[in-house]
């Protein structure tokens, strides 16, 4: 199979589909695999690193597009790269068609199979190729709402771990899966005083035997997230409904809750966020306030440490990438019903009813 990796094109993305280590397993098996000239620039990999293990240098996305049977990104397609996608060519990156309607309807019309990372899943629930983002993005959730709790940055100017004699400070994590255990983590070895919610007791009860001390467990409801906002300093959203959009845990009118200067960092933006006043922000503009509140909106957390994040990523993708390229889409999601899972637009038909669901379109099973 011919396999494409273009360079990135969305905001500050620095992330790159396939490290060299992935392009060396691919050609080894016969593939060819074509990379866009300094593909992988941000993640420290060179041209010359994938020319080494049998890769083709392309100069352009263009071409990189048309010569490719297989298109094995990081981020979804963006307007500009709308026309470059070909009827029946396969499409291996994440998506989140459920909170990006311009973008469904688009590859609904180029007749391209989307095979989107987010939903694959285990027959455990898991989602393996959300996972290492999700770990990343939330440590980085952290590392971001603590950066922006400074009195510089808008927030309250509190130090996260206070000190001796200084209460440390008060950190929210809505959600208790893999991203929001990541950022309790972070919160609490950091020194921060965490609660994490969730509607599971099951891994609430996890949570609270796997967990350090300082980070406690709450049920997840209206009534008890109010309770926790006066006294927060920093709330992390990350709730995920795989493939769908992500409930509004925090309304406008719960702002007012708040000290000014609390900030809010919304992982879940990619599939609609979890804040009611949520906005997709960039790396390059993170930031933006609403009644004193700080929020924290970036669409690519991971982005902004793309050597770690690709390696992640091409770690958790390579055995996917491998079977579509041997076996062929159809063939490879028959004998993988997780891959499968991933199908969300087939050649002009929506086959993931999340998304069929959420902007009213008609739903073909995949079968």
């Amino acid at each position: 199979m011919r396999v494409g990796i273009p360079k990135e094109i969305k905001n500050n993305e620095n992330r790159v589909g396939m490290t060299p280590a992935g392009v060396a397993e691919l050609t080894r098996r016969g593939h060819e695999v074509f990379v866009q000239h300094m593909a992988g620039e941000g993640s420290g990999f060179s041209d010359d690193d994938y020319l080494k293990v049998g890769a083709k240098i392309l100069p352009t996305i263009e071409d990189v597009y048309q010569q490719a049977d297989m298109i094995v990104k990081v981020k979804e397609p963006i307007e500009p790269e709308y026309a470059l996608v070909r009827k029946g060519q396969l499409l291996f990156t994440y998506f989140h068609f459920a909170c990006e309607k311009e973008l469904t309807d688009a590859m609904l019309k180029s007749g391209a199979v989307c095979l989107a990372y987010e939903t694959v899943q285990l027959p455990n629930g898991s989602l393996p190729l959300l996972q290492p983002m999700s770990e990343v993005a939330g440590r980085m959730a952290t590392l971001n709402g603590a950066y922006y709790l400074q009195k510089t940055k808008g927030g309250k100017g509190k130090l996260i771990s206070g000190v001796p004699g200084v209460s440390p400070t008060r950190v929210l994590v809505l959600g208790g899966g893999v991203v929001g255990e990541a950022a309790a983590r972070m919160a609490a070895g950091m020194g921060a005083e965490v609660t994490i919610t969730d509607v599971s007791l099951p891994r609430l009860r996890q949570l609270d035997l796997e967990t350090p001390p300082n980070v406690h467990t709450l049920y997840s409801s209206e009534h008890n997230i109010r309770q926790q906002l006066s006294t927060v300093d920093i709330v992390i959203g990350s709730v995920l409904v795989p493939g769908d959009k992500t409930p509004h845990l925090i309304t406008r009118d719960m702002l007012k809750l708040m000290e000014p200067g609390t900030v809010l960092v919304d992982v879940a933006i990619d599939q609609g966020g979890c804040f009611e006043t949520s906005r997709p922000t960039t790396h390059s503009e993170p930031v933006y306030t609403i009644d004193g509140i700080v929020h924290y909106c970036v669409a690519n957390i991971p982005g902004a440490v793309p050597h770690t994040s690709t390696l992640a990523l091409t770690n958790a993708t390579l055995r996917y990438a491998i079977a579509l390229a041997d076996k062929g889409w159809q063939q490879a999601c028959k004998d993988d019903s997780a891959l499968a899972k991933g199908l969300n637009i087939v050649e002009g038909k929506v086959v993931y009813k999340a998304v069929a669901d959420v902007f009213g379109l008609p739903y073909q099973p995949i079968a």
